[in-house]
């Protein structure tokens, strides 16, 4: 009779960590930054169907890199609560820390389970409050731990490396041309230290501002007004974008 093939826990955790990060780590990064108005979303996408950042609720935003399918479930299952939550009680119960919390057990149970694999995902819950101060971004790596960022926050791919660029960088009361500017020039960032062009087709874009008049506060920003921030200057940009109408939802 043979000996059953033995795996000690922590090295079977070990093994599924590894897996869920090699699977992160082939999807394209995407960076999650605040500016002087509120959140920008920016990511590498060609895609124009497939969309790594989406609206959970009134001021709450979403994004997500790794396996469609799967951070796709998860977005859905957010929306879900955060309508049940807020028709049950009142809109302003519905918080990303609330949700954040919601996303960390799933994925924490996911992790845990062996019977089945953990999902290649990274996600970052954020909402954008009256003031800088309230905004509130939240970064949930693949085990369902949750890490609390505040100024800006890379995932996917070479992460480290663009969170590295940002954190020297980054600075409070950046206009949203100057935090976008600055997120496609960290995107740009390949592994070896060198840099390639990101043309504007191929970019998505989205911002939570907190001075649109709407309770929705999400915003996608396409077409001409993204080049037109990707092509002007300080803050003179961020306002002639902030006139462009609010119809690319």
């Amino acid at each position: 009779m043979s000996t059953p093939f033995y795996v000690s826990p922590q090295q079977a955790m070990a093994d599924r960590a590894e897996y869920a990060r090699k699977g992160i780590a082939r999807g394209r990064s995407l960076v999650v930054m605040q500016y002087a108005d509120g959140i920008v979303f920016a990511g590498e996408n060609p895609s124009r169907a497939l969309h790594k950042f989406s609206e959970i609720y009134d001021r709450i935003g979403f994004a997500a890199a790794g396996k469609y399918n799967e951070y796709e479930n998860l977005r859905i299952g957010g929306v879900r609560y955060a309508d049940l939550r807020g028709y049950t009680y009142d809109r302003d119960d519905v918080t990303a820390r609330g949700l954040a919390n919601v996303y960390a057990q799933t994925l924490g149970t996911i992790f845990s389970s062996a019977a089945e694999k953990p999902y290649e995902v990274e996600l970052v819950v954020a909402e954008v409050g009256e003031t800088p101060e309230g905004d509130q971004i939240y970064r949930l790596p693949h085990d369902g731990s949750i890490v609390d960022e505040h100024g800006s926050v890379a995932v996917g791919g070479n992460a480290e490396q663009i969170s590295n660029y940002l954190d020297q960088r980054h600075r409070d009361g950046m206009s949203l041309a100057e935090a976008l500017k600055l997120a496609v020039q960290a995107l740009s960032r390949d592994t070896n230290g060198g840099e390639r062009e990101i043309p504007a087709e191929r970019l998505e874009v989205a911002v939570l501002d907190r001075t649109r008049p709407q309770k929705r506060k999400f915003k996608r920003i396409v077409g001409r007004q993204l080049a037109r921030l990707l092509e002007a200057d300080g803050a003179a940009a961020a306002a002639d974008g902030s006139e462009e109408s609010d119809d690319a939802e």
